[in-house]
């Protein structure tokens, strides 16, 4: 956030296989910059990094339009068809440190698919795994992205309905991130509107976090 013409955006996508964590990270970025297919076993094995080009309309800062950069870390899911979850904690680690060690990161996104419900367990493994690589105050770095909503439309449900009929297990986890969440299409097409859209409520989420970082450290 050096040049006060310009503001990045520090963003991890973390979830299971098949969630839609890389075509999330394409969706953000407005790109193709991650693998993403159907496949019967996990298609992500590496961390890798993805940039935005600068986006414009989104931002003003001291009554100057500010761009926005967008850089997202797309991560092995956990857990995964053929890495332990103490490999793939480990490259997730690792990958965190270098690339957001100098600007911190400022949200995690959990994956979820909209479509399939959340089980208590699933649930608790996945809050373990992100408070292990986030500290104790994952929850103000941490926001669920509902991936496949496109199906839960389909199947006649509106964001306030689905809600409505949705878990507990999944009411309690929105709730212990202070509801920050967001409902995303999964397809290939998604619009500038759409995508516009996404980052602005990731933009508020930051802002009323203060705008504050994860992770970061100084270098000596």
């Amino acid at each position: 956030m050096a040049d006060s013409n310009e503001m990045t955006i520090n963003l991890v996508v973390l979830g299971k296989t098949q969630t839609g964590k890389s075509a999330a990270g394409n969706s953000l970025l407005g790109s193709s910059d991650f693998e993403s297919h159907l496949s019967p076993s996990s298609v992500t094995t590496c961390c890798s990094l993805g940039r935005s080009c600068r986006i414009l309309g989104l931002i003003r800062r001291n009554g100057c339009e500010s761009a926005l950069c967008v850089r997202v870390l797309d991560t092995p899911s956990y857990p995964h068809s053929g890495l332990s979850k103490e490999q793939v904690r480990d490259t997730v680690r690792t990958a965190l440190a270098h690339h957001f060690g100098e600007e911190g990161l400022h949200l995690a996104l959990l994956v979820l698919r909209a479509d399939l419900p959340l089980c208590p367990e699933e649930s608790d493994d996945t809050v373990q795994y992100i408070q292990e690589l986030l500290g104790p105050t994952w929850k103000d770095f941490t926001a669920v992205l509902l991936t496949h909503a496109d199906k839960a439309k389909e199947a006649g449900y509106s964001e306030e309905t689905y809600l409505h009929s949705a878990s507990n297990t999944l009411l309690s986890l929105l709730s212990s991130v202070q509801h920050k969440y967001i409902f995303l299409d999964n397809h290939n097409s998604i619009t500038k509107e759409e995508r516009n859209i996404v980052l602005r409520k990731l933009l508020n989420f930051i802002q009323k976090n203060n705008y504050q970082v994860l992770l970061k450290h100084s270098k000596e």
